[in-house]
């Protein structure tokens, strides 16, 4: 079904329109205006019940960023070299910045403060930081540019015309924010804006109408500029590339991979009036082979770019200048912070500046922990989210308390923090263990996986039961919990994990390769099989795999690729009985035979509290932003849905550029979460651990 936000002050719900209302708001789609619902969607509205609770969800590799934006005087001016002088103030995350027209070290840029990507700006001198017009109810926008008076960003509150599709697209307003504009013809995809120099020109890297194809080392976008003034008239000015830059009006320069693989600055020069008629341009390279170069910067002399590089035997993305006449590579970060990456420059209009976004560093003020749980912007007004610090989270059973995986790299075994976020301890430690699952009648006793992840069907891995030998709740001294550790699986096995307890506590479903094929299984929750029963539920040459037990006891949801079991990557959500009858698909991505369903990458699946919803994660929404731009995410298309047990009522829950995963959702949305403690000495040290791509490799 199309739909269309209710536009309001606060972020609201959206409504079912028919197509002939919908088609209605595209002949209007230049102005974004006071949306009123008629009776009949009112009463829809009413009707349609709203998935309820506290959803817990990780984010791959986001608490780590600390990020800031720095800026520091060319090495081109007749300045003191290499002074950096940071420009935000250590709250939260905050990057993607440009320097506001004409204001030297003032800056627009996106912070995640408030629980989503929103637009600030800061002055030099003062130590506020200003909400710069957003739209109401989109909980993204990424790369404003603040240009005469008006301000460009990417949003994504508006849903495309067909699943697979980026919401991505371009809107501009006036600084005081009568109005917002949508320059991104509607059923269009638009990343990475750029504003030419006069302010005449945009370009931006554009999907134009074609769906996402799945890709997310190099996006497949082309280079698209337009009139402001005009923003229909489109021009594919070059094909294949992203992060547009302007010098002057006339020429541009991006990324791309070249064919050596070296990722490399282009150029495109063209004619002002957009009448060419030889468009699209083939490019010409202007960076060499042998380093990566990224995220471009023309300087408005038209002499030199900034740019993030990438080196081979250096761990770390820095920030040179190319001189595009003697086409030598100056460095500027390297040497201030040889060890930390730094991320997307731009230069200020007098080239006297660059700007660039890095972890802010442990000595730097600022926020200087992780904490436990995060707030997060819910698109659902009962519906609140949180950010873990860790993995594979489970409520206990009076959402009291939540235990999860912390660290895999360090063998960090599990923890339980307060759902309030004020405490955390340590049960396991010094052994790898993950996907946990709380008895729903037992209050110490949690089951999980333990043994290498993500491996083949033979590898040893073990159901265990955990049992605490002390209520966490009762000691706030201790570090660490007591417990007795019981496996249920047998060693010779194989790959034994991703329990769920079902809600009379007596029986476990998981997944194990023991047949040769990782299926599910049903076992004795005290005994496991040495002592109790244990029988196969599903069976074939496919993979079946992280279960969910409802907690009405009547079916176990889950991801399998049953429907084509030579593609070991989609997985779609299907559920059974118990007793291994009533086996049925949920068709997410459309109907039984469509060409978008077996497409579906669902995982992490879980109920609600009332058995009625699906919570999961999947790549509906394809990306939100260009992947080259951030640190590692190894499936950043990664976002959360919610999705009836009938296939209807589909709702996103989240939108970024990260991968977000294994949720785990309570009934209630107060517990003790109104305390939520972010208190600075409350949390694990922020040290910048995260990592660049893996799939950019400096061995050719």
């Amino acid at each position: 079904m199309l739909r269309h936000y209710i536009r309001t002050t606060q972020v609201t719900d959206r409504v079912g329109l028919s197509l002939l209302h919908f088609r209605r708001l595209l002949k209007s789609h230049r102005t974004t205006t006071i949306f009123k619902p008629t009776v009949t969607e009112q009463s829809s509205v009413q009707m349609y019940m709203e998935p309820k609770g506290t959803i817990v969800f990780t984010t791959v590799g986001r608490p780590y960023y600390g990020f800031d934006v720095f800026s520091i005087k060319s090495p081109f001016v007749n300045a003191p070299k290499f002074h950096e002088h940071r420009l935000t103030d250590g709250t939260s995350i905050n990057f993607n910045a440009q320097f506001v027209d004409g204001q030297d070290q003032t800056i627009a840029f996106i912070s995640e403060r408030s629980g989503s990507p929103r637009i600030y700006q800061t002055r030099p001198g003062s130590s506020k930081t200003e909400l710069l017009p957003s739209i109401p109810c989109s909980l993204f926008h990424d790369r404003p540019v603040a240009r005469n008076n008006k301000l460009f960003f990417i949003s994504a509150h508006e849903q495309p015309d067909q699943i697979f599709k980026s919401w991505s697209a371009l809107y501009s307003t006036d600084l005081k924010a009568s109005k917002f504009t949508r320059l991104t013809p509607y059923g269009v995809v638009d990343y990475s804006p750029s504003v030419s120099y006069s302010g005449k020109f945009i370009a931006v890297a554009s999907y134009e109408s074609r769906p996402w194809p799945g890709e997310f080392h190099e996006l497949n976008t082309d280079i698209v500029v337009f009139q402001e003034s005009d923003p229909n008239k489109r021009v594919i000015v070059c094909e294949r590339g992203g992060w547009p830059t302007w010098s002057g009006d006339s020429t541009i320069y991006f990324h791309r991979q070249a064919d050596d693989g070296w990722w490399s600055i282009f150029r495109v020069s063209f004619p002002e009036n957009l009448e060419f008629l030889g468009f699209p341009i083939a490019p010409t390279r202007v960076t060499p082979p042998g380093v990566h170069c990224f995220t471009p910067a023309a300087f408005h002399d038209g002499k030199r770019l900034a740019v993030a590089t990438r080196r081979e035997n250096r761990n770390f993305r820095h920030i040179e200048i190319y001189d595009l006449v003697s086409k030598e590579f100056y460095l500027v970060t390297e040497t201030l912070n040889p060890n930390f990456h730094h991320y997307n420059p731009f230069v200020s209009a007098n080239s006297e500046f660059i700007g660039y976004h890095r972890f802010r560093g442990e000595s730097t003020e600022g926020q200087s922990t992780i904490p436990h749980l995060e707030p997060v912007a819910s698109p659902v007004k009962e519906l609140r989210m949180l950010r873990l610090n860790g993995s594979f989270p489970s409520f206990s059973p009076d959402g009291g308390l939540i235990v999860f995986n912390h660290d895999f790299e360090l063998n960090a075994g599990i923890k339980i923090a307060k759902s309030d976020g004020s405490k955390r301890w340590t049960l396991i430690k010094d052994r790898t263990a993950f996907y946990n699952s709380w008895s729903p009648t037992e209050k110490h006793v949690i089951y999980t996986s333990t043994g290498p992840i993500f491996q083949s069907e033979r590898a040893t891995v073990q159901i265990a039961r955990v049992s605490f030998q002390l209520d966490p709740s009762d000691d706030n001294n201790r570090e660490e919990i007591p417990c007795d550790v019981k496996i249920l699986t047998k060693e010779e096995t194989g790959n034994n994990a991703f329990p769920s307890c079902s809600p009379d506590g007596k029986f476990l479903v998981f997944r194990s390769g023991r047949s040769g094929h990782k299926n599910l299984f049903v076992l004795d929750a005290v005994n496991g099989e040495f002592n109790g029963d244990i029988r196969q539920l599903t069976d074939g040459p496919w993979i079946d795999t992280m279960p969910s037990w409802s907690p009405k006891g009547d079916l176990i949801a889950f991801s399998s690729n049953r429907h084509n079991p030579d593609n070991v990557e989609a997985f779609s959500l299907y559920v059974i009985k118990p007793d291994g009858s009533g086996l049925r698909r949920i068709h997410v991505a459309g109907p039984e035979g469509s060409g978008d369903v077996d497409r579906e990458r669902i995982n992490h699946v879980c109920f609600s509290a009332d058995g009625e919803w699906l919570l999961f994660t999947a790549n509906l929404g394809a990306v939100m932003a260009e992947p080259v731009s951030w640190p590692n995410q190894f499936q950043p298309y990664g976002d959360l849905y919610v999705v009836k047990l009938d296939g209807s009522g589909l709702r996103r829950l989240t939108w970024n550029g990260y991968e977000n995963g294994t949720p785990a959702w309570h009934p209630g949305n107060q517990l003790d979460l109104g305390k939520l403690r972010l208190e600075d000495d409350i949390g694990d040290k922020l040290r910048g651990q995260f990592d660049e791509p893996l799939w950019i490799s400096c061995d050719f």
